[in-house]
């Protein structure tokens, strides 16, 4: 499992944040079970209802903090419970490394009762800076992300929600340091960005670097320093299954 490789330290960096978290437990509204697939260490688990945890990798279910809900060794693919077995299934910035995301949706549409509810990214979205210092990323991500036609092609009518990034946000996926640019050169940051972690090339780095310490960063980008948030393309997609 790729996890099981780059998911060190995802405690640390990953911590939930709570206005995404405010967001993602209002998707899911009065659901009183929820399987949280692709659950990595538990971030973005509501405390106030039954929920279980999906996740195939075992150096993740590791992480997990001692009383976090139970997991499950599972993929999304073939979820190990019964028919509407839970009222929501949750999916949180995974959809991208499942090996079949079709046949994932699916899975969750079977197992859940009420709702599907994904926090997930939109390819048709023009992403944001670091896309110029690392556009392989960009195009890599964008073949991996389904579109909201494709989500909508399994799951039928959705609501999909902007998810408007703020300048501090504790939870370091690949958008969340838009306004702390230097983030991106900690080796530690780049470990819990799955894109970054197997593909930042030293000369992509070197040249942010660069930037930043010359100000070119500063001259070209400098706008987004005034911003208190940002909608980078991260979207709620809240699917009904009743």
């Amino acid at each position: 499992m790729k996890y099981d490789r780059i998911g060190a330290g995802y405690v640390q960096q990953r911590r939930p944040d709570p206005r995404l978290a405010a967001m993602i437990w209002d998707a899911l509204g009065d659901a009183d079970s929820v399987l949280n697939v692709g659950a990595g260490a538990g971030s973005y688990e509501p405390h106030d209802r039954r929920v279980v945890a999906a996740e195939p990798a075992i150096g993740m279910i590791r992480q997990r903090a001692e009383g976090a809900a139970p997991a499950v060794r599972a993929c999304a693919e073939a979820l190990p419970f019964p028919d509407a077995s839970f009222a929501a299934a949750l999916a949180v910035l995974t959809i991208h490394h499942w090996s079949d995301w079709r046949a994932g949706l699916r899975e969750l549409v079977r197992v859940s009762h009420r709702k599907v509810v994904l926090f997930t990214w939109d390819p048709q979205s023009d992403g944001f800076w670091l896309c110029d210092y690392f556009p392989r990323l960009l195009e890599t991500d964008r073949r991996r992300f389904p579109t909201l036609t494709a989500l909508r092609a399994v799951l039928g009518e959705i609501q999909a929600i902007p998810v408007p990034i703020p300048h501090d946000c504790s939870d370091g996926f690949m958008g969340a340091y838009w306004r702390r640019p230097s983030a991106y050169l900690d080796p530690e940051v780049r470990a819990a960005i799955s894109s970054l972690a197997t593909g930042a090339s030293d000369v992509s780095l070197a040249r942010l670097a660069d930037d930043l310490r010359t100000c070119a960063w500063e001259r070209k980008y400098g706008q987004v320093l005034d911003q208190d948030e940002v909608d980078l393309g991260y979207r709620l997609v809240v699917a009904a299954t009743d």
